[in-house]
């Protein structure tokens, strides 16, 4: 079931499906409202003779008003997509370009003004003139026409909406909400199960236990995007089987690479290891279903752009570097699933790769460390972040990993920084986490 969620959702964030689905409906609704309009006969006295249309002629030529500005605002809003794409692109990296195609507001402007286009086509086809018979849809086009009203309402959000989203700071922000999204996704409640140290001494006497083993190897080159664990969970508990995990989402797979090992006793047939190898998903893109790593290596890539020769934006590396430490003291507080999935019965199933607290760290801060070498101010940021860290972090293998970095931040301050002064703030900062 998670596995077709994970598709719908994979689905949802295409830029054709929204516009598609906005189209059929508004075929349908013409469809619709012109056998309203043959079945019931509204009354055009009253307020009726100032909405309704009465002359073919009128009808004809507001329905392709509507129809012909539609399709031209509709390529303005497509041009004006791309041209933010290719800043995008530019200023913050090609990686950045999906966050922008996946943008709800532009799917639904798109396909409003596309479907508007049709939907008027269809109904300028159902007017009927004649000696003996006229047919004039008007409820049909009194639709048209507020659905054009709300058009150029969309066009003025979404002109408001492209001009703030090509910002820095809003793109930072984007990123930030999606990284907290997955965070609380990814580690709603504790995963796996904590062994303590008796019994993770003897894994491998649990191993050894099975009579056969058979190596799981990748169908094909790509980025593992989805492992649906309770599905493989159960699987593997079904066959009374263990199965050991090499990579995680976000790895990238080469075909014919071991990926994992499966110990069993009884015979396996084609069926049941094919049932096991279903559970994950290999495309050729990454994405950030089950990779949080993915998401803060795009701040990154923002970061390490800036401080480029050709660009030197260090206060967008500092916006990154603050959002990036919000992240990690946020990551400091979660408990980290254990790489050890046990069933109902208490048996050890899967010993899986999956992801710490330095691993993170270290994704989150090496790269704008080596490429901060000559700019203080960035070079003083990274260390007070890793002060903030260490004020949240609790277990003692995690703090190691921030003092970890404090040291490498500080030998890169001794190494870049030139001015005495600058090296002794830089210094000073040090002082409060490296002298604990």
């Amino acid at each position: 079931m998670k596995k077709i969620l994970f598709f719908y959702k994979k689905l949802m964030t295409t830029f054709w499906f929204v516009p598609v689905l906005i189209i059929a409906i508004s075929i349908f609704l013409s469809v619709g409202l012109v056998i309203l309009d043959q079945k019931f006969t509204f009354s055009q006295d009253g307020l009726g003779k100032y909405f309704f249309v009465t002359s073919a002629d009128s009808a004809r030529s507001i329905l392709s008003t509507i129809s012909g500005a539609m399709i031209g605002v509709a390529g303005t809003v497509f041009s004006v997509t791309l041209v933010a794409l290719t800043l995008a692109s530019s200023q913050f990296g090609p990686r950045l370009i999906k966050n922008f195609m996946y943008v709800r507001l532009n799917q639904v402007v798109l396909g409003s003004y596309v479907a508007t286009y049709l939907y008027c086509l269809f109904v300028l086809n159902a007017i009927k003139e004649g000696d003996n018979y006229t047919f004039i849809p008007v409820i049909s086009i009194l639709v048209a026409i507020i659905t054009a009203l709300v058009n150029i309402i969309l066009l003025i959000i979404f002109i408001h909406k492209i001009a703030t989203s090509i910002q820095a700071d809003k793109v930072i922000s984007d990123i930030s909400e999606v990284i907290y999204e997955q965070i609380n996704s990814l580690y709603p409640n504790k995963m796996g199960e904590a062994l303590d140290n008796e019994k993770i001494n003897i894994v491998d006497t649990i191993k050894s236990k099975y009579l056969n083993t058979i190596i799981i190897k990748s169908p094909k080159s790509g980025y593992i995007q989805y492992i649906d664990s309770e599905s493989l969970l159960k699987a593997v508990s079904s066959f009374d089987t263990l199965l050991e995990l090499y990579f995680r989402p976000g790895d990238h797979l080469v075909e014919g690479i071991e990926i994992g090992k499966l110990y069993f006793n009884n015979d396996l047939n084609k069926e049941q290891i094919e049932d096991i190898c279903n559970q994950f998903v290999i495309g050729k893109i990454k994405v950030a279903e089950q990779d949080l790593e993915f998401s803060i290596h795009q701040m990154v890539e923002i970061a390490s752009r800036a401080l480029s020769p050709g660009v030197n934006d260090p206060y967008t590396a500092i916006t990154c570097i603050d959002n990036l430490t919000a992240t990690m003291c946020r990551l400091s507080q979660i408990d980290f699933p254990s790489k050890y999935r046990i069933d109902n019965e208490n048996n050890l199933r899967i010993i899986a790769n999956t992801t710490e607290f330095e691993g993170l760290l270290d994704a989150a801060f090496n790269q704008i460390r080596q490429f901060s070498a000559g700019s203080t101010a960035v070079i003083i940021r990274l260390m007070e972040a890793q002060i903030t860290i260490n004020g949240f972090v609790k277990k003692e293998n995690h703090k190691k990993a921030v003092i970890k970095h404090a040291k490498m931040i500080l030998n890169v301050g001794k190494q870049t920084i030139k001015e005495e002064i600058d090296f002794n703030d830089l210094y000073v900062r040090s002082k409060r986490i490296l002298s604990e």
